[in-house]
């Protein structure tokens, strides 16, 4: 009698892939990002930094809060870009609800189900024809295109620093041959986005530098006038950072790239930290108004 592959107790067991339990990263999460707040801690006083946002310019504060939500306006409709390459036709609106219902879940429940996956599974949902992969891919080439972005700007910010001392000339010559390895990598790899590639890249671009301008309004809130390029530099580069999943919406972990920085570049720590907190908090209220589709659905 021939046996199952159930009944042979000699039947190869298939490999499972082992996940981290949601609460377990919550914790790493947690952990780590008390370790990048205890770290900043030692080096700063805290009541200096949020003296400054008791001295800064409010109407400065209130334009940065309007640029970090214009950033995230643009974020949508690349993102929306994304999915109708692959036939999932949604309105703008529709789009911008999805978006900032993610970017709430992103910051607010770390732990659980991440903002991207929520909306993976909402158009897998709706869209049912439509193969999970292919929503994936859309939500992680939007995230790709963002860090190009950074890196992009984050290379001309360096060699604008350094003029072509600390290898700056060469990051500057790897953008191109850089750029073609996402075109083609695209290509091979993702063909069904390869339409929207020019328009989401140059977006990409577009939310970057709206969310420079922020930096620039909260500088100018407090009366920074000099180190713009090395701010910005720091700004990038701690948003790179931040986009790793190790810390809470990357709190904490900009804070330490800041300091690092004002070290580096001989800056005001205090100035440095207040600038990369100021961002986060406004980066936090503009994504609770993604509160108002917890409850109800942004597809409609």
């Amino acid at each position: 009698m021939q046996h199952t592959e159930a009944e042979n107790p000699n039947a190869e067991i298939p490999n499972r892939k082992w996940v981290l339990p949601s609460w377990l990263k919550l914790l790493i999460k947690i952990v780590v990002t008390g370790l990048c707040l205890w770290y900043v801690t030692q080096k700063i006083d805290w009541g200096l930094t949020w003296r400054l946002l008791g001295q800064s310019n409010k109407w400065w504060l209130m334009a940065a809060l309007l640029l970090v939500a214009a950033s995230k306006i643009v974020s949508a409709f690349r993102l929306n870009i994304y999915f109708k390459n692959i036939t999932i036709s949604l309105a703008a609106k529709s789009s911008l609800k999805l978006y900032w219902l993610g970017m709430f879940y992103n910051i607010f429940l770390p732990g659980g189900i991440g903002g991207d996956a929520y909306k993976v599974m909402l158009l897998k949902k709706r869209y049912k024809d439509v193969p999970t992969k292919k929503i994936a891919a859309a939500v992680l080439l939007d995230r790709i295109s963002g860090m190009v972005a950074l890196a992009l700007l984050a290379v001309v910010f360096y060699w604008l620093i350094y003029r072509g001392s600390n290898y700056s000339w060469w990051l500057v010559t790897a953008i191109v041959p850089g750029f073609f390895v996402y075109y083609f990598g695209t290509k091979k790899m993702f063909p069904s986005f390869l339409p929207g590639f020019y328009t989401t890249f140059f977006m990409g671009l577009a939310v970057q530098l709206l969310q420079i301008l922020c930096v620039l309004c909260i500088m100018q809130s407090i009366g920074i006038s000099g180190y713009f390029t090395e701010f910005q530099l720091l700004f990038l580069l701690s948003s790179i950072v931040a986009i790793l999943p190790f810390t809470i919406g990357g709190l904490g972990a900009r804070e330490v790239v800041f300091l690092w920085g004002a070290t580096r570049f001989a800056l005001d720590a205090h100035q440095a930290v207040y600038i990369s907190i100021l961002f986060y908090l406004l980066h936090l209220l503009v994504s609770l108004v993604g509160l108002r589709w917890v409850y109800k659905n942004p597809l409609g």
